[in-house]
């Protein structure tokens, strides 16, 4: 039942495990690049937005070393990934650049506005950072392409490939 503000509040909520336990996105890995500091995380939280003009928004966790990077971040990559890359997604989703640096364990390149672009993904895209919108424990970033390209076939990497992967930083 609605309360008086016209929501649902927390203790009458319907349990939504029901229609969130259905959803089986793209995972994709994010990487920012800031004031000399270079991050990337795994992202389940991401879609398009805008048709035109072509509108993207990434959400990254409040706890991940990825989002304090991205703060300053000009602008951010978004990479998806295939079902064959799970160890591409386990480094990105299993561990965390306050301990580990990611990309010595792997191919990149520098992209536009210093990005690292990771060679050999499905497809990515840098986008300019428009805007950032704070979602609860985590922040959109809502992305303008300005370069992309393309490379390896297959099906995409989803969330129910992914799920078992034991997150590099608590959710909470």
């Amino acid at each position: 039942m609605a309360d008086e503000s016209g929501t649902r509040g927390r203790q009458a909520r319907p349990d939504l495990d029901g229609f969130f336990d259905r959803l089986d996105p793209d995972m994709c890995v994010v990487t920012a690049e800031a004031s000399g500091r270079r991050a990337g995380c795994l992202v389940g939280f991401a879609s398009q937005c805008s048709i035109r003009p072509p509108r993207f928004t990434v959400w990254l966790s409040k706890v991940n070393r990825t989002y304090r990077v991205a703060r300053d971040a000009r602008f951010l990559a978004v990479h998806l990934l295939t079902r064959d890359q799970r160890d591409l997604a386990e480094l990105f989703g299993g561990e965390t650049g306050d301990e580990v640096d990611k990309f010595a364990r792997l191919a990149w390149r520098e992209g536009h506005g210093g990005t690292a672009v990771l060679e050999n993904t499905a497809a990515w895209f840098v986008g300019a950072v428009l805007r950032r919108t704070d979602g609860g424990d985590h922040v959109g970033f809502l992305l303008d392409p300005v370069e992309w390209g393309e490379g390896r076939s297959g099906p995409l990497l989803r969330l129910s490939d992914a799920v078992t992967i034991e997150a590099g930083h608590p959710a909470e």
